[in-house]
Parts: structure tokens; C-alpha cells; sequence
């Protein structure tokens, strides 16, 4: 295994502090020492702690917007869709949990200009969500009578929740919990057609690992 970067060494003292002590209690001083690097480094990486906490928050929201694009541009219809973007938002956590647990505790310490970055990554991805079940209500694979805006923000609700309680060592992995929340999901959203299409059910199928 290659040696960690000095960033990545240094990221991840921070998010350990910050997660334990929060934003403000520790210093630049707390995390060279965490990290076992020196200033020099840290200033080379990062202008500020300020500057850290933006790139902590950005990673996991480019990480999913990246997969949603993957999904949208890899699968031809909403449900697909739908389930992949459900699944790799999941996934998510088995390599960003401690990222999204700084992102809920510390995001109003961001600096106006960062969070307002933060902000457009978010908007974006609840609008790449926002379309695609309006898409599977148009084409008739998703229940009419759900409210698009209700129905993507209960995904949300349900999928960010997951950072208070997923523990790598537990009963499920990441990849059995990801079956999980996207069976829940999609059987509460289709339509009974879509629900028993065959073209879905063998892609739904061929995707489960439980």
C-alpha cells in the first residue's frame, strides 16, 4: 500500500478532531501535531483551517455527484436510474462517513464564499434527484400520485441518516445496506407495471448481492 499523501494524512487528523472536538477547538497546531506533519505542510495543502473544511465537505458531495452523472449517463430508464443513484449515495459512506459527520456538525462554520460553493453542489444533486423521479412519474414507472418534491427529499431524509449509525464492523455491509434502502425505495415508488416488468425485475436481480 502506497504511503499516505501529506493532504491525506492531514485530512484525516482533522476530521477525526473536528468530529471529537468540533471546528473551533482545534487549531492548525492540534492537527500538524495529530497528523505528524509540520505547518509548512499544512499551509502548502491548505490557505486555511477555514479552506480544510470546505475541501472535507466538497469531497463527498463531488464523489456523489460524480456517480449520479455515472448512473443517469450508464442507464436508459428512471427506475434504473433511480436505483443507481440510490445505491452509490449509500455506498457513500463506506469511505465518507466521518466526512458527512464534520459536514452535519460543523457546515455553519464555513466561511460565506465555501459554504455558498457547498450550497450549488448540494442544489445540484437534489436537482439531478428532483428529475429523475419526475421523469419515472412521466414515463409512467413511478406512482402519479407521489409528490416529486416530497418523494426525492423522503430519499434524502432516509439515505442521510445513515452516518449516525452505519458501523463498518456490524451485522451488514455497506453493499447489503445499499440493497436495502434501494429495494425499500423503489418498491415504494414504482408502479405495479413497472414493479413487474420483466426488463426491470432481471436488472434489479442481476444487481442484488443479498
Amino acid at each position: 500500500m502506497p504511503a499516505k499523501s501529506t493532504k491525506q494524512r492531514i485530512t484525516e487528523a482533522a476530521l477525526k478532531l473536528f468530529e471529537e472536538f468540533g471546528f473551533h477547538a482545534v487549531t492548525v497546531d492540534k492537527i500538524v501535531q495529530e497528523s505528524g506533519t509540520s505547518k509548512g505542510g499544512f499551509y502548502h495543502n491548505f490557505k486555511s483551517k477555514d479552506e480544510l473544511l470546505y475541501t472535507i465537505h466538497e469531497s463527498f458531495i463531488s464523489y456523489i455527484i460524480d456517480k449520479a452523472h455515472q448512473a443517469h449517463a450508464s442507464w436508459s430508464t428512471p427506475a434504473e436510474k433511480l436505483y443507481e443513484t440510490v445505491h452509490s449515495f449509500v455506498r457513500m459512506f463506506e469511505v465518507y462517513q466521518a466526512h458527512v459527520t464534520v459536514f452535519y456538525q460543523e457546515s455553519l462554520y464555513l466561511s460565506p464564499v465555501y459554504f455558498d460553493s457547498i450550497k450549488k453542489k448540494r442544489d445540484r444533486y437534489k436537482d439531478m434527484m428532483f428529475s429523475v423521479v419526475k421523469e419515472g412519474k412521466q414515463q409512467g414507472e413511478f406512482r402519479h400520485e407521489l409528490p416529486v418534491p416530497i418523494t426525492s427529499m423522503a430519499i434524502f431524509g432516509m439515505i442521510n441518516w445513515t452516518y449516525k449509525w452505519y458501523k463498518a464492523e456490524g451485522e451488514y455491509s455497506i453493499r447489503e445496506i445499499a440493497d436495502i434502502y434501494a429495494d425499500l425505495i423503489m418498491q415504494a415508488v414504482l408502479t405495479e407495471e413497472a414493479r413487474n416488468n420483466k426488463d426491470y425485475q432481471r436488472f434489479f436481480l442481476g444487481h442484488k448481492v443479498m
